[in-house]
């Protein structure tokens, strides 16, 4: 019933998922920076602090001999202190006047004035090399007299801690981010999985299926326009009820004086009348037959279309070849009265139907091919199983339909341009309305020769369940 969406018109899962994404898009850099910082700090922080470990060594060799600092350090010291796997070590200690103890006596030159008992650390370049270095002031002595100890070491240890921090940050931030986005997605699918349902239920209806949306598991703020949905639809099905009570009351009343009117006819043509009346009682007795058989058509819609609305009333199993043959006799006088041949070639087709319909169906179909076929025409009656499906198709062998009149036919009060007969237009919209309310498909074309015409409606074989249309 609903057609697809406007071009251009919002989505309420688009928007929903943008106002709760589009929140991680600034929290989760934010949270891998935090994280970032908080997992390089301790790193950074502990090779501070194995740059004091070495200073603090070094503080312990310091020798004051009568007021005067002196570093006894031996080769083999020296280069413990320098070793290191990753990184290049230098250290250098300097005498309370800034002359070098020992050590590299760049770095002495590099590092700033620390009060004694303090550290200090700082950035530098030793030797065009970046380095990471500590300073400390070593009481020398007296009170006043500072030794400086620097202890320096190259950035990679550094540099690989902070590659750790970033992979941990990213590492932590995707775990946070995905699971959230992937939590946000099934959320937003899930809240709108009840109107996902209420909208196919509104899709699946139809004029002859208005049965109110199952309004369980609706939002409370959208259950109030599935209540008023559902508030329309009731209007309407009374509106179609009292439509169809109007059309069949009125077609059940038409019928009473439009018999007597064609019994009248029938007995003024046959009894002693003057000439000059006997074509206009042919015309009354020809009108009087075509409104008996168009109130019986308006009957059969609105039976139909009560029929499509009532669950009530279950198809029942029936042979299409037994239908066939139970309404033959019906037919033969009036096609021999229309001299036309009207044969009946008949095989079992099983199917779940209304009988009553059905016969109204193939009444329909025969006296379409009796009106429009013309005279020394053959019309033929079939029915067979074949692929699964049970197919009723009426032929003759007449002048046909133009191709381009074919959808226009199914219409209700439509004709073709050069249809003959006193037909009303309403013959094939009963078919398909018939036909849809056992779930069949009717079909038009020309016949097996390709002259004529040929009306197959194609049926479910029985067995397969209630084939009630929706």
């Amino acid at each position: 019933m609903s057609g697809p969406a406007r071009s251009g018109s919002s989505s309420l899962r688009r928007v929903l998922l943008v106002w709760l994404l589009l929140p991680l898009i600034g929290l989760v850099p934010l949270t891998a920076l935090l994280v970032y910082g908080l997992a390089l700090r301790p790193a950074l922080d502990a090779l501070d602090h194995a740059l004091t470990d070495t200073a603090v060594a070094l503080a312990q060799i310091i020798v004051i001999d009568q007021g005067r600092a002196t570093l006894p350090l031996s080769e083999q010291t020296a280069r413990a202190l320098r070793a290191d796997l990753i990184d290049e070590t230098a250290f250098a200690v300097g005498d309370p006047q800034g002359r070098p103890l020992g050590g590299n006596a760049a770095l002495l030159a590099l590092a700033p004035s620390v009060p004694a008992g303090q550290w200090q650390f700082f950035d530098a370049t030793l030797e065009g090399r970046p380095v990471h270095a500590a300073a400390h002031g070593h009481p020398c002595g007296e009170p006043a007299q500072i030794c400086t100890i620097v202890v320096a070491e190259t950035l990679g240890k550094q540099a690989a801690a902070k590659r750790a921090a970033l992979l941990g940050a990213l590492v932590g931030a995707a775990a946070i981010a995905l699971p959230l986005v992937g939590l946000a997605t099934f959320a937003v699918g899930r809240a709108l999985r009840p109107l996902r349902r209420a909208a196919a239920d509104v899709e699946s209806l139809t004029p002859q299926r208005l049965e109110p949306v199952d309004a369980r598991g609706v939002p409370r703020e959208i259950a109030a326009f599935v209540h008023a949905l559902n508030g329309l639809l009731a209007r309407l099905r009374l509106a179609a009820s009292a439509q169809r009570a109007f059309v069949s009351d009125a077609a059940h009343q038409l019928r009473t004086p439009l018999a007597v009117m064609r019994v009248e006819a029938a007995e003024a043509l046959t009894a002693h009348h003057a000439p000059e009346v006997h074509a206009s009682l042919e015309r009354l007795h020809a009108a009087a037959e075509r409104g008996s058989h168009l109130a019986q058509q308006l009957l059969t819609l609105a039976r139909a279309e009560g029929m499509s609305l009532d669950p009530s009333m279950p198809m029942r199993p029936l042979d299409l070849e037994s239908l066939a043959a139970s309404v033959a006799n019906r037919w033969l006088q009036p096609s021999l009265d229309a001299g036309q041949d009207l044969g009946f070639d008949l095989e079992p087709a099983p199917i779940d139907g209304y009988a009553t319909l059905l016969e109204e169906l193939l009444g329909n179909l025969i006296h379409n091919a009796i009106e429009y076929a013309g005279a020394g025409t053959r019309v033929t009656v079939r029915t067979r199983s074949t692929a699964g499906r049970a197919v009723l198709s009426v032929e003759d062998d007449g002048p046909g339909v133009d191709a381009q009149e074919v959808d226009e036919l199914w219409q209700r009060f439509r004709r073709g341009r050069d249809a003959r007969g006193s037909g009303s237009g309403l013959g094939l919209a009963i078919v398909a309305d018939i036909a849809r309310l056992h779930g069949a498909t009717a079909t038009l074309g020309p016949g097996e020769s390709g002259r004529g015409l040929r009306v197959s409606v194609s049926f479910a074989l029985a067995g397969t369940g209630d084939r009630r249309a929706s």
